[in-house]
C-alpha cells in the first residue's frame, strides 16, 4: 500500500463538513493494485468499507466501524477522433482540476461543470450537475472494481441508470463496486450552454469562449457558496425536489411566485433554495450548525457542529418547508451510520 495505514483515524480533514469523526482505519491508495490489496487483507476482510475521494458529499454520524479508503488513484488520458475527444480518467483526480485540464487542451464541454468538488470517481454516483449540464450528457463508461471478485467491470452510459443526482452506484451496486475510472466524450462541435439565469448576458452579443463560461460559473459559485476551507459545508444540501406538474400548478395557486421548471414529462423541479429560503430560514442554527445566511440550499459548520446539530437542523428545515408548502425536500449529502449505511 501507498500508505501506512493509521487506527483510530480522525476524520475531520476527509470531509468538507470537518465534523469531528473517527474511523477504525484510515488507507490511501494511489493504484488499482493497492485497492485489491486493501480488499484481500485478511484482518478487514469482514469490515465495512467506505471509499472517500474530496469527502464533499458526506457526513459522519457515527465513528466508523471499518476500514475508510482515500482514493488517489490517478490517470488522464486523451484519445482524439474525427468528431469528438474521448478522456479516460482516473477516479481520484480532482474534479475541478480536470475540467481546467481539459481547457488547456482545448477540450470544450465541461466548463458548466467548474469548481464542482469532489472527485472523477464521486462524479457518477451523484450524477453531478450544474447550470444546464449533468455529467450524463458526456459519460460514455464507468469502469468499477467488483468488490466481490476484484475484477474490474465497465458499464455503459445507459448501464449506469443515470437520474437526477442517482444512479445505480447509489441503489443496486451500493457497497458493491468501487469507481476506478470514468470515460467522457466531447464533441469538437462546441456550442456555449447558457439556458440558466446568470449565464444568459454572456451570449448577448457574441458567443462566449469555453474559458469565459468557465470563470463566470466559477465566479457565480464562489458568490453562492461558501468556501468549505473557511466554512465546513458540503455544498448544497438538500436536492431540488421534483412534483408532478399538476400539483405544482395547485401550489401555484396559493403561492404564485413560486418558481419551476420543466423536468421529464409531466412533472416540474422547484428550487429547494427557494423554498427554505421563503421559510425564512437563513441563519438559523442549531449548536453549531446553521442555515448560510446568503444562500438557504447550503448547512455550514460554524465550528465545533456535531453531526446531531447538522441532522437536527436539516430535519427542522425539512418540516417547516413541507409544513409551508407541502413538499417533503430530501438530503443531497450521504449521511452515514457507523457501517456505511444511509441513516435518511
Amino acid at each position: 500500500m501507498s500508505s501506512i495505514p493509521q487506527r483510530d483515524a480522525e476524520l475531520r480533514d476527509e470531509h468538507t463538513f470537518s465534523v469531528a469523526a473517527k474511523a477504525d482505519w484510515l488507507v490511501t491508495v494511489e493504484t488499482l493494485d493497492q485497492l485489491r490489496a486493501v480488499y484481500r487483507n485478511a484482518e478487514w476482510r469482514d469490515l465495512p468499507k467506505l471509499v472517500l475521494g474530496g469527502g464533499s458529499n458526506v457526513l459522519f454520524t457515527e465513528p466508523f466501524q471499518g476500514v475508510v479508503i482515500r482514493n488517489r488513484i490517478a490517470g488522464r488520458t486523451v484519445t482524439e477522433g474525427p468528431e469528438a475527444y474521448h478522456l479516460h480518467l482516473g477516479s481520484g483526480e480532482d474534479w475541478d482540476e480536470v475540467v481546467r485540464w481539459t481547457l488547456e487542451q482545448g477540450i470544450k464541454g465541461l466548463e458548466n461543470l467548474a469548481l464542482i468538488p469532489g472527485t472523477v470517481g464521486a462524479a457518477p454516483i451523484q450524477n453531478i450537475g450544474a447550470y444546464g449540464i449533468d455529467l450524463a450528457d458526456h459519460c460514455l463508461y464507468v469502469d468499477y472494481l467488483d468488490v466481490e471478485t476484484l475484477e474490474v467491470v465497465r458499464l455503459d452510459a445507459e448501464q449506469c441508470q443515470f437520474g437526477y443526482r442517482d444512479s445505480i452506484f447509489k441503489r443496486a451496486l451500493l457497497g458493491k463496486a468501487v469507481i476506478v475510472a470514468v470515460g467522457l466524450v466531447l464533441p469538437k462541435q462546441w456550442q456555449p450552454e447558457l439556458s440558466y439565469g446568470p449565464l444568459r448576458d454572456l451570449g448577448e452579443e457574441t458567443l462566449p469562449t469555453a474559458e469565459q463560461v468557465y470563470h463566470a460559473v466559477v465566479a457565480i459559485r464562489q458568490s453562492k457558496l461558501p468556501d468549505p476551507a473557511r466554512l465546513g459545508n458540503a455544498g448544497s444540501f438538500f436536492k431540488n425536489p421534483v412534483i408532478p406538474a399538476e400539483r405544482f400548478a395547485q401550489l401555484q395557486q396559493s403561492h404564485p411566485d413560486l418558481p419551476g421548471y420543466p423536468d421529464k414529462p409531466g412533472w416540474t423541479k422547484v428550487p429547494a433554495g427557494w423554498l427554505i429560503d421563503r421559510c425564512q430560514l437563513k441563519g438559523t442554527r442549531q449548536g453549531g450548525a446553521g442555515v448560510h445566511e446568503q444562500q438557504a440550499l447550503v448547512l455550514v459548520n460554524h465550528g465545533g457542529a456535531t453531526a446531531d446539530d447538522v441532522v437536527t437542523l436539516a430535519h427542522k428545515v425539512v418540516d417547516t418547508v413541507e409544513s409551508q408548502y407541502g413538499i417533503r425536500l430530501e438530503p443531497e449529502v450521504r449521511i452515514l451510520d457507523g457501517q456505511g449505511g444511509f441513516v435518511w
